[in-house]
């Protein structure tokens, strides 16, 4: 039995264990919905059954962060999900998570309410984007060190980031939210897809941040970071591969804006896809760490990966050290090439 198989077959005893024991201790099941999204065809719906303690006062949002991770999910729970006309019935993964798929909703593009009910807890209602098909420009935002300051591959400062400071302190990239709003103005339309290594742990302190610091909302695409069948710990990288190919099939008509930082690899990520899918990004924009950042972050003064134009593709870089820097740039190289293969 490999390593990562025993890691798995673990955690899953211990989960059992656990979700015995709080219900012995009156926990009960609960649900929470995530921001999914969808076209008007079929919508994915997102979210998680979690054991509760009833008598626990609502979240606090000053509270420390690593209250976020103390959880006990819920596997192989029975779930139900209403969007629009349909309700498709579905279990939760070993993990507690719903993905569900529900076609021919009838819904409208725009906002909606679904519902999740979930055996044994209170029906919640998330909240999904119905992208038009006419929609021609989306963006996908990387979130660790593109919007929020996190730092997030240097394990100490990720762990104080993430688990001990207070979850409303979390600190803005300057500049970025004047950024996403003249690419909204140029394209009101877009919808925006916030794509992040992070645990779905942290969602609604992700959900609470892009609130207050005036970013545009839009479904968020975290990841889970216990085993896999291949590894200890799921691969941050691949986690991104996978969720930006598969918006790419999800959505043909869309041409992306794809927003990260040079801190980790999202140069690399983005050239990979932009190698593969010239035709379907709009433009590439890259924060600048500077090389104080770059050492807290993975140790050395320059960047894991130089940002830089495919050798393949004509699709524009733009790169600044903020979001002020980027939005002076991009006011002097828009990406107008949607225009013309909208023309084509």
């Amino acid at each position: 039995m490999a390593l990562s198989d025993f890691a798995r077959l673990c955690e899953r005893h211990i989960n059992r264990w656990s979700v015995k024991r709080s219900e012995a201790r009156g926990w009960v099941p609960a649900v929470t919905g995530y921001l999914g999204y969808g076209s008007p065809d079929r919508v994915r719906v997102l979210g998680r059954v979690l054991m509760e303690n009833p008598d626990r006062p609502a979240r606090n949002w000053a509270e420390r962060g690593y209250r976020q991770f103390f959880t006990i999910q819920v596997g192989g729970h029975d779930v139900a999900v209403t969007a629009g006309d349909q309700t498709v019935h579905a279990s939760t993964n070993d993990n507690g998570y719903i993905d569900v798929l529900v076609k021919d909703h009838g819904l409208s593009p725009g906002w909606h309410e679904v519902t999740i009910a979930a055996a044994g807890a209170e029906p919640v209602t998330a909240e999904v984007l119905i992208i038009d098909e006419s929609t021609r420009v989306g963006i996908i935002s990387d979130v660790d060190d593109t919007i929020m300051v996190t730092w997030l591959p240097r394990a100490l400062l990720a762990a104080w980031n993430s688990w001990f400071k207070r979850t409303n302190r979390r600190q803005p990239v300057p500049g970025m939210d004047a950024f996403y709003s003249e690419l909204i103005d140029a394209h009101p339309s877009a919808p925006v897809f916030y794509l992040s290594t992070g645990a779905w742990n942290t969602f609604d302190t992700l959900v609470n941040f892009v609130r207050t610091h005036r970013l545009p909302r839009g479904p968020m695409l975290l990841t889970d970071w216990g085993p896999t069948p291949t590894g200890l710990f799921r691969s941050g990288v691949e986690h991104k591969k996978v969720q930006l190919r598969n918006l790419i099939i999800d959505f043909p008509h869309i041409q992306w804006v794809l927003v990260g930082d040079d801190g980790q690899h999202d140069p690399l990520t983005y050239r990979d896809v932009v190698n593969e899918h010239p035709e379907r990004i709009a433009g590439v924009a890259i924060r600048n760490l500077s090389p104080q950042e770059h050492v807290l972050s993975h140790g050395t003064a320059a960047p894991l990966a130089e940002a830089g134009n495919s050798a393949r593709s004509d699709v524009p870089l733009i790169q600044g050290d903020n979001g002020h820097s980027l939005l002076a740039v991009y006011r002097r190289n828009p990406f107008d090439r949607v225009e013309t293969h909208r023309a084509h």
